[in-house]
Formats: structure tokens, sequence, C-alpha cells
């Protein structure tokens, strides 16, 4: 309940997940059927970087700050176009003071006929989330523990869909709690696409957590990495990763052209990686 991404709005670990988001939101509007989006961490939706709390960290320099006006590469630039699009349209006088958050960049690249259910917990946060989508029809905010999102809300009536769990990682036992959510939500949503966040830091159980969802059997999950620095000096974030059930074929060749650039653009010491893999599933998954 302390947590405020406010301090970590736009940080590089936000670049690679709502670049991500962005794609996998570009590719559901490929169809014409409608799609809801269930955002289960949600946040406050749109953060000032000109704030008291964005200047007294100043993340977003080292993240978005470093992308938007950055000289992308051809076969990068139209993957980066969408998020970063979404970027520029709310700050039309140029530069950075408005940065949305997952729930905002979803409803920014929907169309009329598709839903977001956003759910936040924190009573203020879920009071300032509510007041920004006061009065849009396509948007549903709800005060409501996001791990509870993964029963009770699914599968969304469309029976098409993407669900974000972005989960502050502030408690112990949190990658289970990842992992365990996962199953629960699958059983119920088997066809839909998850992204789940987490950290990449000094003493996270990666291998672990990643062989706890080998072992759920979904037939596809991908992987993307991306580390900025080493993690032996720093007991904070030095990366984080996504893991997509149900990707889109095209989402591994894409990660492949976008994670090296984010890597050379983002890195902050030599020892800057990041990797796209299959955990489970085949290098090409066929199309849905």
């Amino acid at each position: 309940m302390n947590y405020r991404h406010i301090y970590h709005a736009g940080n590089f670990a936000d670049v690679l997940k709502h670049a991500v988001l962005a794609r996998l939101i570009v590719y559901m509007t490929q169809k014409d059927k409608a799609f809801r989006v269930l955002d289960t961490h949600a946040g406050i939706g749109l953060y000032d970087l000109s704030s008291e709390e964005a200047q007294k960290t100043g993340e977003w320099q080292d993240g978005i700050g470093s992308i938007l006006d950055a000289d992308i590469p051809a076969k990068a630039k139209p993957l980066l176009q969408p998020y970063l699009t979404a970027v520029r349209d709310l700050n039309p006088d140029g530069g950075i003071k408005l940065y949305p958050g997952s729930p905002k960049l979803t409803r920014m690249l929907m169309r009329p006929q598709d839903r977001l259910s956003a759910m936040e917990l924190h009573p203020d946060d879920y009071e300032t989330l509510h007041r920004l989508f006061d009065g849009d029809f396509q948007s549903r905010i709800t005060q409501l523990d996001g791990w509870l999102a993964l029963g009770a809300h699914l599968p969304p009536k469309e029976k098409r869909g993407l669900v974000l769990v972005d989960p502050p990682f502030e408690v112990a036992g949190e990658f289970e709690r990842l992992a365990d959510g996962l199953a629960k939500a699958w059983r119920r949503f088997s066809g839909g696409t998850f992204c789940l966040w987490y950290p990449l830091k000094q003493g996270a159980p990666i291998a672990a957590f990643h062989a706890a969802l080998k072992a759920l059997e979904i037939p596809k999950m991908l992987c993307a990495e991306l580390s900025v620095r080493s993690d032996r000096d720093t007991t904070g974030l030095s990366g984080s990763g996504l893991i997509i059930v149900n990707p889109p074929y095209t989402l591994k060749d894409e990660l492949d052209v976008l994670l090296p650039f984010l890597k050379d653009r983002l890195k902050q010491d030599r020892h800057a990686s990041a990797r796209a893999f299959w955990l489970r599933g085949e290098e090409v998954p066929e199309r849905d």
C-alpha cells in the first residue's frame, strides 16, 4: 500500500513493459472482433514527470527520456511507433511532462468496440484513476485487489482479451503469487493473452520462478528480459522481465529487433544485457 509508481514512472522498466504492451494491443486490433484489456495493478494512469516525486528520482530521464527523441534504427522504429506516438500525443508542445501508465496507454490504443477493466486497491490512487476515466463508457475502474481479478473477472464476456499483471513486488512471496495467479487465470481463460511483469535484482529467485512457470505446462510462454546494469553493487532494480502467454506469432521476432536497441540505448554499465526466449512452446507458434 506504500508503493507509489510516480517515483519510477517512465523508467527503463516502463519502457520495456509499455513498448511490449503496445505491440500486444496493436496485434489484437488486427481482428475486427472486440477485446478487453484487464489491468490488475493499474496505478493512477497518468503521471506528471515534472512533479516533485518524479523529479526526486529522475528515473524517467534514463528511460523514456533516452528513447523519445533517439535515432531509432529503421527496423525498430515502426515497432516502437505506437508507444512513442502515445507519449508524444500527451505532450504536444514537445518534451516530456506527462507519461501514460498502462491503463492510459491501453485506452489510447483501443478502438471504439474495445474495453478496459482497470483494478487499483490503494484508495487515493483509485480515486485518481477513477477521475481520469470519469465518463468514459469504454473503461471500468474498480477498487479491488488485482489478484482477485484473476478469478472474478475472467473470462471476459468478449471472449477475447489481454491480461496485464504488474504487481509492485513489495512483499515476500510475490514471485510465487504471480505463478499461482497465472495458473488460476489460465484455467479460466486459456485462450487469452497474459503479460506478467517481474523485477530483476540481486537475490531475485528468477530461476525458481521460471521453473514454476514451466511446471504449469501452459503451451506457449515467451520471456523477455532487459538488464541495464550489474546487480552486484546495488540492491535496487537492475532490470525487468516480462512473461507473455499466448503471444502473437510475430512477437519473438519483434523482440529480437527491439531488445538489442533498448539495451544499447538504456544501458547504465557494460554489464547490460537483453534476451528473448521461449519458456515453453515452439520457436514459431501457430496462428490462433
